[in-house]
């Protein structure tokens, strides 16, 4: 059931009513008592979720998801290709790195 927002034109009381869709407007002003009371055009009937478990990223797009998904696999990719320019650099680290042979005439 909606919440509607009513004034009254006569002493401008201005309240929010909780009431079914199928029920009649109300004309009487709680207030004043005089039948001068309108329903204001409002979100009355729109959906409103509140509370934890509902989560901005719950109903993105098509368009968004398939954008996050290119740029997830493009880090994933620069991720790979950094390690393995790593792993080369080291590996080529280790060839040079010799140790001088001893001569004969040394003790």
């Amino acid at each position: 059931m909606p919440t509607y927002d009513y004034v009254c034109d006569q002493c401008g009381h201005e309240f929010e009513l909780f009431q079914s869709i199928k029920d009649k407007l109300k004309r009487k002003c709680p207030e004043c008592k005089k039948l001068k009371l309108r329903r204001l055009f409002g979100t009355g009937a729109a959906v409103v979720f509140k509370g934890s478990g509902f989560y901005q990223t719950d109903y993105r797009s098509e368009s968004y998801k398939k954008a996050a998904d290119k740029e997830k696999k493009a880090k994933e990719t620069a991720a790979s290709d950094k390690k393995d320019s790593s792993s080369k650099t080291a590996g080529d680290s280790k060839k040079s790195d010799t140790k001088p042979k001893k001569s004969s005439g040394d003790k």
